[in-house]
């Protein structure tokens, strides 16, 4: 079968090299143009454009795939199946309906849950006990399309975004493989979407969702801590300075403290009274200094109970 992959960032990677380890015959790879990084603004590669260039698997890099010359290229490579997995654009009706065997998308959730660009952090955030991939059939609609097949992949206690997002990377990877065959041969069962999703769009993060709002209970900052790590960090502000906090804990204790308020500051963290209980910072970042853990922190910057963070860079 003549296959052309869609994707970009690191999740996308996994497929791509598990189609061309098992001898499927990748004979394009799509995805976003080389953009600038650094003081030099040299261009770099997309992840899956690297993978590809080790198996010698031709790229195409449009900057919009629905411009009619680029459905061309795609139509004189006339493939049986495209699949696609954290591309990056909207994919038009034009190409879904190309090849026979349609497009297919590997979509890191449990549909019709977390439709959206970013239903992995959002399920750290929301508390969610497990996760998972969804292979999809796409259609017009934003991750609305039959169902094909999913793989549960189970939350941990101090999972991350970082750590989920590979998790399903590699179950993405496996359970594309183990679904081709009956895509292939007809036998594949494609169970349709609800119309509702049980849970809000997925939208894509920002840095602003990272600002820790100390109104809220020290369980809802906790897990947005996690869920907001390695991009793009939770944060809050102290002394004009951004402060990142990379890990934090919560501590069951009721408090009569403002929220954002220092309760006390020792080796065993940072305790920020909250809307609810009390969130305790142990791996922090201060603007222009290094990720450490609060205790090494504290030693060259010792902070006073009842020092205040503040939602604003004043």
């Amino acid at each position: 079968m003549n296959i052309v992959y869609m994707g970009t960032p690191d999740f996308a990677v996994p497929p791509l090299r598990a189609m061309a380890e098992a001898g499927y015959q990748v004979t394009a790879v799509v995805t976003q143009p080389d953009k600038p990084k650094g003081r030099g603004k040299t261009l770099m590669p997309t992840p899956v454009k690297e993978e590809a260039q080790r198996h010698e698997i031709p790229v195409y890099q449009p900057v919009k795939v629905r411009d009619p010359e680029f459905v061309k290229v795609l139509e004189a490579l006339n493939p049986d199946i495209i699949v696609v997995a954290a591309f990056g654009q909207i994919i038009p009706k034009e190409i879904l309906m190309l090849p026979k065997h349609g497009c297919i998308n590997i979509h890191a959730s449990l549909l019709p849950k977390y439709r959206g660009a970013a239903p992995i952090q959002q399920a750290v955030i929301d508390g969610e006990k497990e996760s998972g991939v969804t292979i999809m059939r796409m259609g017009e609609g934003l991750d609305t399309g039959d169902m094909i097949a999913k793989v549960i992949v189970p939350i941990a206690e101090e999972e991350t975004g970082g750590t989920l997002f590979d998790k399903l990377s590699a179950a993405g990877a496996d359970l594309l493989v183990k679904t081709l065959p009956s895509i292939f041969d007809g036998t594949a069962v494609y169970e349709k979407q609800p119309e509702e999703s049980p849970t809000p769009y997925a939208a894509m993060i920002t840095k602003k969702m990272g600002l820790l709002d100390f109104s809220k209970s020290a369980e809802e900052l906790e897990r947005l801590v996690r869920g907001m790590n390695p991009w793009p960090s939770a944060y809050t502000f102290l002394n004009g300075k951004t402060l990142k906090v990379w890990k934090s804990r919560v501590r069951m204790e009721e408090n009569s403290f403002e929220p954002g308020t220092i309760i006390s500051a020792d080796k065993t963290g940072i305790h920020v009274a909250c809307g609810k209980n009390v969130l305790v910072l142990t791996e922090i970042q201060l603007e222009g200094k290094k990720r450490m853990d609060t205790d090494a922190f504290l030693r060259g910057y010792p902070m006073e109970a009842g020092t205040k963070f503040s939602n604003i860079k004043e």
